[in-house]
């Protein structure tokens, strides 16, 4: 079975779906690795460490697709600015592809695979369950999102993060607001303490309250709470009762919050709106949002995705794919979750294995059908 990794075409996209470490891993589980030319050079990936690992080097963009069995990326399939075609269309009819497919954004390329009889798997779908931990790429991204966010933060704000005992005086720390203790709200939390912030966080999730406080950050509690989570662990859509209750919280910390992390979001929906306009305007001036939805709306209602906007001095930054920022470990990362996937997926003679309820999970479509419920859903409504 042949897998190609075609160079990402996506604006700004650095990061390559496997990098030469899992390749010889793949051989010897029978695989045959095609690489387009400089597919990994943004990750530092170069052809020749590929060539040692055993993979193919192919220059055509076009021999790469028509040869591969399955193709691996990172970014959905979009418009190849050099060929001049979706990529979905570059596909060998009846083969297979794999990445971050945004299936619910990208209904076109949805539909290009059931024309062309293209079996799918999204990484976003892939189960969360504790077997399948290893392939979870949402999680592994998410965790460099929220490391690189502090940093993106720190490297704007106008004063130092840690409190630092000086001849001149005492400086007093920076105060960080983390909203969403998820993966991402995690990671920024153990992040910004290791730079010597005062962090706090909001989740309305009573369940993480236990796991923050053990981080020694404090935890800002919600005095009622309704159910938040899905029975597969993610934010799920809340009351606009809840939300208002919700951003009465926050408003309460703002006025002494020099930073905040935005990191909530709701699978398949809408990123809630958690900070108002009004609320931005109770900061005080040299203040930072960084919001890690903002692909998804945002968590602030003046974000804008890829952009910076300034409200009375305060900085709301509509953070987008930070992973990119950090390609060489980012697709280590990624690249590890697509191995485990992979070998999860077909068994020793290359058949799905279709009973299995990872496969389950992460395909979208298959032999010319939309076999997941809530893209299917999406597709006829």
């Amino acid at each position: 079975m042949k897998i190609g990794i075609p160079k990402e075409v996506a604006a700004g996209e650095t990061r390559v779906a496997l990098t030469p470490s899992v390749v010889p891993q793949l051989i010897k589980n029978k695989y045959e690795i095609l690489i387009e030319h400089d597919a990994g050079a943004a990750a530092t990936c170069s052809d020749e460490l590929y060539r040692q690992a055993g993979a193919t080097i192919i220059s055509d963009t076009l021999a790469l697709y028509q040869s591969s069995d399955l193709i691996c990326k990172v970014q959905s399939p979009q418009q190849h600015p050099l060929v001049k075609k979706h990529e979905a269309e570059l596909l060998r009819e009846g083969s297979a592809i794999l990445g971050f497919l945004s299936p619910l954004a990208n209904l076109q390329a949805i539909r290009i695979f059931v024309q062309r009889k293209i079996t799918s798997f999204s990484l976003e779908f892939v189960p969360r369950i504790t077997r399948a931990q290893s392939m979870d790429a949402l999680s592994s991204m998410a965790t460099v999102a929220g490391y690189k966010a502090v940093l993106l933060a720190a490297g704007q704000l106008q004063k130092m993060f840690p409190l630092m005992m000086t001849a001149a005086g005492t400086v007093p720390p920076a105060t960080v607001l983390i909203l969403g203790a998820g993966v991402a709200g995690l990671q920024a939390i153990a992040t910004a303490k290791r730079l010597g912030a005062k962090v706090e966080v909001f989740d309305p999730r009573p369940a993480v309250k236990e796991q923050v406080k053990s981080l020694g950050v404090a935890f800002v509690d919600i005095p009622v709470q309704e159910n938040v989570e899905t029975s597969g662990g993610y934010a799920k859509e809340q009351s606009e009762e809840f939300l208002k209750l919700e951003r009465e919280v926050i408003a309460a910390r703002l006025k002494k919050t020099d930073v905040v992390i935005c990191t909530a979001q709701v699978f398949g929906k809408k990123a809630p709106v958690l900070i108002t306009r009004e609320m931005v305007n109770l900061m005080h001036p040299g203040s930072i949002i960084i919001d890690l939805a903002a692909e998804q709306g945002g968590n602030c209602e003046l974000t804008e995705a890829g952009k910076t906007v300034r409200e009375n001095d305060v900085s709301v930054v509509g953070a987008v794919n930070l992973p990119a920022q950090l390609p060489v470990d980012a697709s280590q990362m990624y690249s590890k979750n697509v191995l485990n996937l992979i070998l999860n997926l077909y068994d020793a003679e290359g058949k799905l294995r279709f009973d299995d309820e990872i496969t389950k999970g992460c395909c979208i479509t298959h032999n010319g059908e939309i076999v997941n419920s809530m893209v299917k859903a999406a597709l006829t409504s």
